[in-house]
């Protein structure tokens, strides 16, 4: 796991466009996961911004897969994951519809839901780069505490922290989904490199127990400690509860230049 502090949420959006795109000039028919929330949307701007500028690598083989979807809401409502991520991150940057997947919530299909979304991934190749954001109580994706370190793809309930942290984008506590189809803990750490970003002091205490406290169900994202090709980064608010932070500082700073991205 490779932890870079930055300093602000702006260096934290640069760096992951720089290794986004990294990808994608080495790969133009890269497969991205994609994840909502409030965390990845400045690097998803911030690539959207150099897109725009024509100083960004074409998108047009690119093809994604996000990270979960609520389950309940209607097709085209603007809380949905992939109405989300047309928004926020494919559209700016020119990657057609047909080319982004997610989780299919249609009722009648609920029970395979999780087994035809593993068989695309695989379809696919396999996800090249993941980016994750990190719940306040630790969760990874939707896995909630208590989630098996290998799940796969499938339906989960949202525990009531959760729901009150989304709440903010619906009208009210109500309206937040109960239910959601996710990726699992096992289908991220297929991904060949996470991309986790996190920022705030919210994301403090969850942060330091899912990169230096014990491997756990009890915080999932503490999963990525056994990834072989984990980068984070993270904004001085989430970097706070670090106890190791300046080690961290200057392992990234003595990186040789041909392995910063690659």
């Amino acid at each position: 796991m490779e932890v870079v502090p930055l300093d602000t949420g702006e260096d934290l959006a640069r760096l992951a466009a720089d290794i986004v795109e990294s990808l994608v000039r080495r790969t133009p028919a890269a497969v991205l996961g994609l994840a909502t929330g409030s965390s990845p949307v400045p690097a998803y701007r911030e690539l959207a911004r150099r897109h725009a500028a024509g100083t960004a690598p074409p998108y047009d083989a690119v093809r994604c897969f996000t990270l979960d979807e609520y389950i309940g809401l209607p097709a085209g409502h603007p809380q949905t994951y992939r109405e989300t991520i047309f928004r926020e991150a494919t559209d700016a940057l020119g990657i057609a519809r047909k080319q982004v997947a997610s989780p299919d919530p249609e009722p009648s299909g609920l029970p395979q839901a999780g087994e035809r979304y593993e068989d695309a991934i695989r379809a696919a190749g396999g996800i090249d780069l993941q980016v994750v954001g990190i719940g306040t109580d630790g969760h990874l994706a939707f896995n909630e505490p208590g989630s098996s370190l290998s799940s796969s793809t499938r339906l989960k309930t949202l525990t009531e922290q959760t729901r009150r942290d989304n709440a903010r984008f619906f009208d009210s506590l109500d309206d937040v989904p109960r239910h959601v189809l996710t990726q699992g803990l096992g289908t991220v750490l297929r991904a060949r490199h996470v991309l986790l970003v996190a920022t705030g002091e919210s994301k403090a205490p969850a942060v330091a127990t899912a990169i230096e406290g014990a491997l756990s169900a009890s915080c999932p994202a503490s999963v990525l400690q056994l990834h072989p090709r984990c980068t984070v980064l993270l904004d001085a608010a989430a970097a706070a509860g670090l106890s190791r932070v300046d080690h961290y500082r200057e392992v990234h700073a003595a990186k040789p230049p041909w392995q910063r991205y690659s």
